[in-house]
């Protein structure tokens, strides 16, 4: 044997005692995370695996050295004792596989020692069986928040520095988090939310670590909140306006929601103005699930729908108002001033538009002054848009057609506003047809 080849088995034999050599290494099937030692005084690193485990206690770890020798094997496994600070046999196999796996391991570093030979390598790792425990709780709830509480457990990841035996510990870096669904909620055990929900619902609480180990707990929130909301089926037109109001609140108590409907805007304006003394806005309060309204007057109106929910002592109340206000027309008349009673179907009949009238009378006279025609209503109702009404036919009494010219009208009506309404002027009769 010459000396290079002499050099290189020394060589060899050398680098099969150092640890980590590339003859042996330990894995951990199943592991959920890992992360390496920081020993002070050792002057070396090892792996840690860490293993989920469902409770405290539990002993799932795994651990499998593998190893590059060829032929049968000895694989000796030894557990680190704190107490006499020394490695104390565990387990050992003679075998010609190339791998020796032990499982069901409690927390600990492990080392084993593969000789094969005249060859031997050495390797140590770390396991941890991690385990939370999480409780979510309400521990108060009111109209405005409910509080949840969270509370958990997790076993420390401590480990030893194998030069001196001093007490190390694993950063597990532990977060908290809430949902609702899939709804982030909070990142702390025990927040307060704010604007609870009107439906029962799930809130999650979890917990875990960097190496994806987790607690979990589902806590029921029982609503005792109510949210107010309406819709209405005509926003404006002419009086007498019949509104259907539509009750679409969230979690009330039924039978206990009220309605407000205001008066007339500029009727409270007018009632304010020069007084310190607080002006009655509310024209009725009604208690229907879903009320239909008339507004016999044109106007500016304002309604608000407040619900409640009511869970034995504690009541919890919302107020809705409209978006726009209620839009009721003022009254009006308009008379024509063409007539044309000559049977062609285009303006035979003399015919009145007006809205929002409660009373009307309509004088007819000749060119003399004579009244020839009266028609009168004494309530005009049941419309919603532009109401016409046929006056006059063009007879006299006595059922003769009147002569063509000119001839004069006057009206006079109370609208639905309260205010007196008045058209006079003329209008010309023709017979001829085209």
């Amino acid at each position: 044997m010459n000396y290079k080849t002499f050099l290189f088995f020394v060589i060899l034999f050398a680098v099969t005692l150092i640890p980590g050599f590339s003859g042996a290494q330990i894995t951990a099937p199943g592991a959920s995370g890992s992360d390496k030692t920081s020993y002070p005084v050792f002057n070396e690193t090892d792996s840690i695996y860490v293993f989920c485990a469902q409770t405290e206690g539990a002993a799932i770890a795994v651990l499998m050295a593998n190893t590059s020798f060829a032929g049968t094997k000895t694989f000796s496994w030894e557990k680190y004792n704190p107490v006499s600070a020394e490695f104390e046999f565990y387990f050992s196999e003679s075998t010609g596989e190339q791998r020796s796996e032990i499982s069901g391991l409690a927390d600990g570093c492990y080392r084993v020692t593969i000789t094969q030979g005249e060859n031997t390598s050495v390797q140590r790792a770390w396991v941890f069986n991690n385990w939370f425990t999480a409780e979510a709780t309400i521990t108060e709830s009111n109209c405005e928040w409910f509080k949840l509480q969270g509370e958990y457990a997790t076993g420390e990841l401590k480990y030893y520095d194998l030069a001196n035996n001093d007490t190390l510990k694993v950063n597990k870096d532990v977060k908290v988090q809430w949902k609702k669904g899939n709804e982030n909620v909070a990142t702390v055990l025990s927040p307060q939310v704010y604007n609870p929900p009107t439906a029962d619902t799930e809130y999650t609480l979890r917990v875990y670590d960097k190496f994806s180990c987790e607690g979990t707990s589902v806590v029921s929130y029982t609503s005792i909140v109510t949210k107010a909301n309406f819709t209405i089926d005509k926003q404006n037109g002419e009086a007498p306006l019949i509104v259907t109001f539509t009750n679409t609140s969230e979690n009330g108590t039924p039978g206990s929601y009220e309605w407000f409907f205001f008066r007339d805007l500029d009727d409270i304006k007018n009632d304010s103005q020069g007084s310190t003394a607080p002006v009655d806005s509310i024209e009725v309060v009604a208690f229907d699930n879903g009320p239909v309204f008339t507004y016999d007057y044109s106007g500016t109106y304002m309604v608000k729908l407040v619900s409640k929910k009511i869970t034995g002592p504690t009541v919890c109340v919302d107020t809705a108002y409209l978006s726009n206000y209620i839009i009721v027309d003022t009254s009006f008349v308009a008379v024509p001033n063409v007539f044309t009673p000559n049977g062609d179907g285009t303006n035979d009949e003399f015919v009145v538009k007006f809205w929002s009238m409660q009373s009307i009378e309509i004088d007819i006279f000749n060119r003399w002054g004579k009244r020839i025609h009266r028609w009168e209503s004494g309530d005009v109702r049941g419309f919603e848009n532009t109401w016409t009404e046929t006056v006059w036919d063009g007879r006299l009494m006595g059922g003769r057609y009147a002569s063509p010219g000119v001839y004069y009208y006057n009206v006079v009506g109370m609208g639905r506003d309260g205010e007196r309404r008045r058209a006079h002027g003329f209008f010309h009769l023709f017979r001829d047809k085209d």
